[in-house]
């Protein structure tokens, strides 16, 4: 059985329906009393919020997702730094020369990364040009088989030009400037790197 609908301003009883007297442009509208359960659940949102906003923004209990973030890329930058230190105490030209440069593994994964992040400015072949129509286009990067070393011609130089990005104060290859691949890439992989350059020449450095 239908409730009997009243005319009125709002619901006072719960199961009762009312039709509004305000009425716009032939327009009626029906107010019903909500349910207790839906309004106490209602007003607890309402309370949570405010005692959540509180805690949120006024007493550092619960960190933004900008403070999360920030922490966790300053964590990562420590791993980065203390490996870069163990890798750096261990770390020389002999070492380069002689034991990684002569590892086929480790040489085999520096191939790799290099393929993943070299090749664009520096060829697959290490000469920084690419063949277009039996035309050598030069891209952006230096040859790195042309037996010049902009930035110092020890092992280690090359491991900290690749780690560290062009010098600041350097002009660059026609302004192009390499990039800090110790942002991307960790300490082992930068040696692994410098270790495939090393064996791919082997006149400079007796590999």
């Amino acid at each position: 059985m239908n409730p009997e609908i009243k005319r009125g301003n709002y619901a006072k009883e719960e199961g009762e329906v009312v039709l509004r007297e305000h009425e716009y442009d032939g327009i009626q509208e029906f107010d019903q009393k909500l349910p207790n359960w839906w309004l106490f659940t209602f007003y607890g949102a309402i309370v949570w919020f405010v005692v959540y906003w509180a805690l949120y923004y006024h007493t550092g209990i619960y960190k933004t997702d900008q403070e999360r973030i920030i922490a966790q890329v300053g964590e990562l930058h420590q791993k980065k730094e203390a490996e870069l230190a163990a890798m750096m105490a261990t770390l020389d030209d002999a070492t380069l020369i002689g034991e990684l440069a002569t590892d086929p593994m480790v040489v085999a994964s520096g191939e790799a990364i290099y393929s993943t992040n070299c090749v664009a400015c520096h060829a697959a072949d290490l000469s920084s040009t690419m063949d277009v129509a039996g035309t050598k286009v030069p891209l952006p990067g230096r040859s790195l088989v042309d037996g010049v070393w902009e930035y110092g011609n020890k092992p280690m130089d090359i491991f900290k030009i690749i780690n560290d990005g062009t010098p600041v104060d350097a002009p660059g290859l026609n302004g192009a400037k390499m990039v800090a691949w110790g942002q991307v890439l960790t300490p082992k992989q930068v040696a692994e790197v410098t270790a495939y350059l090393i064996s791919k020449n082997p006149k400079e450095f007796g590999g």
